[in-house]
């Protein structure tokens, strides 16, 4: 099933499919490894749901919320 980064419960993990965006946001999120094929689980969200942390790659990374729903994932 897929559904974008912003959607996912705490805990819930997947596999990045694709990113959409572009410019600087697409490259800055490539930057910071958020990459097709890597593995993300969400840990934290902010109470009002922005930003949401995740762990990507062995480090945790802090996200907005517009900015996670440019990332596309296949729940595991």
């Amino acid at each position: 099933m897929l559904k974008s980064l912003e959607e996912f419960s705490i805990g819930e993990k997947g596999i990045i499919k694709s990113v959409s965006g572009e410019g600087r946001v697409r490259r800055r999120l490539f930057d910071m490894g958020v990459t097709p094929g890597a593995e993300v689980m969400l840990r934290k969200k902010a109470p009002l749901g922005d930003p949401i942390e995740v762990t990507i790659r062995g480090y945790e990374l802090t996200l907005r919320k517009d900015e996670a729903a440019l990332v596309t994932m296949e729940v595991k």
